[in-house]
Formats: C-alpha cells, sequence, structure tokens
C-alpha cells in the first residue's frame, strides 16, 4: 500500500459531518451557505462556503503553438488579468459541451480536437467550485460572441512566455496557471 493510499484510509478521522444547513445568499452565479458541522473531535464548528455550479477552462493552441488567452476586467480584484478562457457550466450540461461553446463565445474558435487534462478545486477554504481542464487543438477562427456583460480581448502567447508570465507573476489567476502547469508538457512538445 501506498503512502497515499494510507493516509485516504484514514481520511475519517479528519471527517467533518453537517448538522445543519441554511442558505444565506441565492443570486445569479453562487449561493453562500452556513453549515454548523460535528468536527472530528465532536465539538461544533461554522463552515461558511460557497456553493458553485462547475466550471470549464480551455487550453486553446494554434497551429503555430501560442496559446489562446482573454484579457477582461475582474470587478472583485479591481483590475484586468491574463486569464485563459473559462466559465461556468449551465444546469444540465456536461463539461465538454460548456468548454466548447465558452471557447466559442469568448474567442470566437472553435476546436476539432478537444482532450481532457484533468480537474482542479478551485478555492477549497470557502467554496466548492471544481473546474474542469480542457486542451483544445486544430482551431478555426468565427467570431466571438461574449455574453452581454463581457468585455474581452484576445491575446496570444507562446507556451514559453505563459510560463514565464506566470512565473514571474504578470498572470495571477490561479485556475490559468494551474492549466498551464497541467499543459505543459502537451503543449511545449
Amino acid at each position: 500500500m501506498t503512502w497515499l493510499e494510507t493516509m485516504i484510509n484514514d481520511d475519517e478521522s479528519l471527517r467533518e459531518t453537517t448538522i445543519a444547513s441554511e442558505m444565506v445568499f441565492d443570486g445569479v452565479l453562487l449561493r453562500v451557505r452556513r453549515d454548523r458541522v460535528r468536527l472530528p473531535d465532536g465539538r461544533e464548528g461554522v463552515r461558511e462556503w460557497i456553493d458553485h455550479p462547475g466550471a470549464v477552462l480551455i487550453v486553446a493552441q494554434l497551429e503555430d503553438g501560442r496559446i489562446v488567452f482573454v484579457r477582461q476586467f475582474r470587478y472583485p480584484v479591481d483590475r484586468v488579468l491574463l486569464e485563459l478562457p473559462a466559465g461556468r457550466i449551465d444546469p444540465g450540461e456536461e463539461p465538454e459541451a460548456c468548454a466548447r461553446r465558452e471557447l466559442r463565445e469568448e474567442t470566437g474558435y472553435e476546436a476539432r480536437r478537444w482532450r481532457r487534462l484533468g480537474v482542479i478545486d478551485a478555492c477549497v477554504g470557502y467554496a466548492n467550485e471544481r473546474i474542469e481542464i480542457f486542451l483544445a487543438r486544430d482551431l478555426t477562427a468565427f467570431e466571438a460572441r461574449p455574453d452581454a456583460d463581457e468585455f474581452i480581448e484576445l491575446a496570444f502567447l507562446s507556451h514559453e512566455k505563459a510560463e514565464e508570465s506566470a512565473r514571474d507573476g504578470q498572470i495571477t489567476d490561479s485556475k490559468t496557471i494551474a492549466a498551464l502547469f497541467m499543459a505543459l508538457p502537451q503543449i511545449s512538445a
């Protein structure tokens, strides 16, 4: 048995169980919950967390090897960020279908080849958001159709420049950084 299997077998000693749950806020994008939990030592605690429907992120690689990025203003951090295209999964929507839709809406590109790279839990301390990561290749350009409240500019970086920008703090979006490093073995080959 590996060290990880040993650790996983002991998860119950760390598990918290829900005693009561209340919806604090029910919004357009997310819901905020406040739960009373039983801690592993038997005491009670409070957990406030964001219930998110999940999202996708796309590493879209052009024929010349460059990666498609989007630049957009992000209100919570009050600045324009350089990110990989991403978006929320609609109710009943499959992750790959969402990835195809979001890539077309935000960038105008469609891809003939898709590969799922993995999943990340975005903000485990306060949210249940899971982001499915996809690699998209064999791109064809069409007209972008962002949502009415999205104002997006495209940017194109080589994988070397993208990696350098993540390492030196020019790219700070955590989902973008995680996806880049998940994709590097395939996009730099």
